[in-house]
């Protein structure tokens, strides 16, 4: 398996994964088809001059075959931002209606304006340090983000370059269209934010029972090689720890809200274990309110999150 390292990784014939270390906010992966007479992205990154590198770094392989069609996994910007790049030469933008529909929610201005905003200290401090390093102005200033040019529910068979790609919606679940690049006949997965390898998982939306769900299609795929949205390549072993992450959460939310705790309490008492060891660990705040939130649709009732969920993660990361 290719060393976690910066760049392009031929990890099928024909097959690439983009990689940037550490995996952390915003430091997503991509990947790329390779066809006979034009490509397939997977995937463009959080601002332009990212994009740029990445595409340039794959001009060996896609000169004589460009990209004709980038598939989104889902909508959060580190994974569509660079978009406007590829659809500047007329390629075609493929991702799920709920993800389509979800895209414009969190427009780079707002990330813009949310680097600038007065959080307070802790909060001001964390949001800089995650998203301080990409330049979400520049992207605003080329137009945005361009609305995808064909939307799928379900799944949704492409033919690139004259290969076969399989793409599976499996969301709701870290965000409203998440979906899977399956690539059957090489064996490979590219899997967005269904996996974070060494870094926690988030959920920005849910069930936590459909993440799990496709936690275990991803297993059920046989794929040798799968390429999560961040972190290493990864295998059967690293499916397994991010389901049990979830499944973990889950559960001490049922039984800690059974006996009467509140979200706040849980995150408070929660005894992470070795998932302490794991990236962001902080996203705990956010995914035990996700959980909450889910019983409580369950019920019929409604549930409030916290309104700065930055700042929520900040004053746990920093122990405030």
């Amino acid at each position: 398996m290719p060393p976690y390292e910066q760049g392009l990784h031929e990890v099928a014939d024909g097959v690439f994964a983009y990689l940037q270390p550490d995996g952390g906010w915003g430091w997503s992966n991509a990947g790329l088809l390779a066809g006979d007479w034009s490509s397939l992205l997977v995937d463009t990154l959080f601002d332009l001059r990212l994009t740029r590198r990445m595409l340039e770094d794959m001009d060996g392989v896609t000169a004589g075959r460009p990209i004709d069609v980038v598939v989104n996994t889902h909508a959060n910007g580190d994974h569509c931002y660079g978009n406007g790049l590829i659809t500047a030469g007329g390629a075609q933008v493929v991702t799920t209606e709920a993800a389509a529909a979800e895209m414009g929610a969190v427009p780079p201005s707002a990330l813009e304006a949310l680097l600038h905003a007065d959080l307070g200290e802790a909060a001001n401090r964390y949001v800089r340090e995650a998203f301080g390093p990409f330049d979400f102005a520049e992207v605003t200033a080329q137009g945005g983000v361009p609305e995808p040019d064909r939307t799928f529910s379900g799944e949704l068979q492409l033919e690139a370059g004259g290969r076969m790609v399989e793409l599976l919606e499996v969301g709701p679940a870290h965000t409203a269209g998440d979906l899977l690049v399956h690539l059957p006949e090489v064996g490979v997965v590219f899997c967005g934010d269904i996996l974070f390898i060494g870094g926690t998982p988030i959920i920005w939306d849910g069930p936590v029972a459909n993440w799990i769900g496709a936690c275990d299609l991803i297993l059920g795929l046989g794929c040798e090689v799968i390429v999560p949205g961040h972190g290493p390549l990864t295998d059967v072993a690293g499916v397994l720890a991010v389901r049990d992450y979830l499944a973990f959460v889950e559960s001490e939310c049922r039984t800690r809200r059974a006996a009467g705790q509140t979200a706040d309490e849980v995150v408070a008492d929660l005894d992470l274990g070795a998932y302490r060891e794991w990236g962001e660990w902080e996203r705990i705040v956010v995914n035990v309110h996700a959980v909450y939130r889910g019983l409580a649709e369950e019920e019929g009732s409604e549930y409030e999150p916290p309104r700065n969920p930055f700042a929520a993660m900040a004053a746990l990361r920093y122990g405030a």
